[in-house]
């Protein structure tokens, strides 16, 4: 689709932006401009239309029948698979799992791998900076089976602490979880660094990366990770389907999560044995549909390129930031360090987020506001609700200063100081 050189030009854009069809769609009488892509993308129309036509022609139930329907769910099923695992770097499409998302994925984890692999006293080491899916399963995990459960801090800047991640890392340590970049602050973490801790100390590495598959590559073999956790909903796709990458011995000595129809290789009164990998974690009827338009979207990102959404993203990104900063009225969380996705939490002086929020979807702005499933994360950095603007590569400058424009609105509106000035 793209030359695969440099950021998107303006007409690539236009073309870009033409694959989606509710970018045309007006909000309160204004142009949509949808700036809340870290909680779910909006959906090219390949995708779209892949899934319709999976309905019209080739809908059916996949490994039960031998008739032509089946046959033709089955392969798209397994082909959806081999996308993935490509996209990903994976070594095999076996070891790519199809669940509802990641919240599932981790829970997958923290469940049949956690209750076969941890003992009490063994310890798990996750972030500050994780979403509550990567914190409510170990805590779960930790009343199950008497665990320890440890975070990384994270500094004032909103990056890591990466010495008391040393500290924090010990010969007890049995995983380490991270979430790869942050919902909220946009920090990218620097997994290699992670990885090597968990290493060095014998643990396993576990890495949510809902919010950087979408806009950056992503190669779990150069990651060196042993779980990679995503949502299809985050990267184009529908929702009610993610992922779960796991090597795969890791997957062959774990129970299975979900137990039923289709995982299974025998079944009699007296027992059971599993199906082979994937299917041995992908019980019941799964989400054949979504993982048909979650194998297109893949296609369609690959087709841009990776390196280049990233690069494009990354320039939209520096300047909005530098437009926000030109803002005395409003308050800025994170962006003072390292490498950043363009995923921005501030607030407006004296407004609280849900009433800036509500007044942006005036000027047909959709941004998100609220603690973004981070409570711990707030609350380490003294924060509370906060608006969110999160960008993707169908994005514009435009965007970026129509969002400008409107805070200014939303200043002028609550504390008649627009742009610092007195009305």
């Amino acid at each position: 689709m793209m030359d695969g050189r440099g950021a998107f030009t303006a007409e690539e854009l236009e073309r870009i932006r033409a694959d989606f069809p509710i970018l045309k769609r007006e909000v309160n009488g204004e142009k949509l401009v949808y700036l809340d892509n870290a909680a779910s993308t909006q959906k090219p129309s390949s995708v779209i239309d892949s899934m319709a036509d999976f309905f019209r022609t080739s809908n059916a139930n996949i490994h039960r029948a031998i008739h032509t329907l089946g046959y033709e769910s089955t392969v798209a099923y397994e082909n959806a698979h081999k996308a993935v695992a490509k996209f990903i770097g994976a070594k095999s499409w076996r070891e790519v799992i199809f669940v509802r998302n990641a919240t599932e994925a981790l829970n997958l984890v923290a469940y049949s791998w956690a209750s076969k692999f941890l003992s009490p006293g063994d310890e798990v080491v996750v972030t500050m900076m994780e979403h509550h899916s990567n914190i409510v399963p170990w805590l779960m995990a930790k009343e199950r089976l008497g665990i320890d459960l440890k975070f990384i801090r994270v500094k004032d800047s909103g990056v890591l602490d990466m010495e008391h991640a040393e500290e924090s890392i010990t010969d007890r340590t049995r995983l380490v979880g991270a979430i790869h970049a942050s919902n909220v602050l946009g920090a990218v973490n620097d997994l290699h660094k992670l990885r090597d801790l968990a290493r060095a100390r014998g643990a396993k590495f576990l890495v949510d990366g809902a919010q950087s598959i979408p806009h950056m590559p992503v190669d779990v073999g150069s990651l060196g990770c042993d779980f990679f956790a995503a949502s299809g909903h985050k990267m184009l796709g529908p929702t009610g389907i993610g992922i779960l990458y796991a090597k795969r011995e890791i997957l062959e000595e774990t129970p299975p999560f979900l137990t039923g129809g289709d995982m299974i290789s025998m079944v009699t009164v007296r027992g059971a044995t599993w199906n082979d990998l994937p299917f041995k974690f992908e019980a019941g009827t799964p989400a054949v549909c979504e993982a048909v338009g979650l194998g297109e979207a893949v296609k369609y990102l690959s087709a841009l390129g990776m390196e280049r959404i990233y690069s494009y993203e990354k320039e939209l990104g520096a300047y909005f930031l530098e437009e926000l900063k030109k803002l005395p009225f409003v308050d800025i969380y994170g962006h003072k360090e390292g490498e950043c996705l363009a995923v921005f939490s501030f607030n407006v002086k004296g407004v609280h987020p849900h009433d800036a929020a509500s007044m942006l979807d005036k000027f047909g702005i959709a941004v998100r506001s609220g603690n973004h499933c981070a409570q711990p994360l707030m609350e380490s950095l003294g924060m509370d609700n906060t608006l969110r603007a999160s960008f993707y590569f169908y994005n514009t400058r435009e965007d970026a200063d129509r969002l400008i424009h409107a805070l200014k609105e939303v200043d002028s509106l609550f504390n008649k100081t627009a742009s610092g000035g007195k009305k």
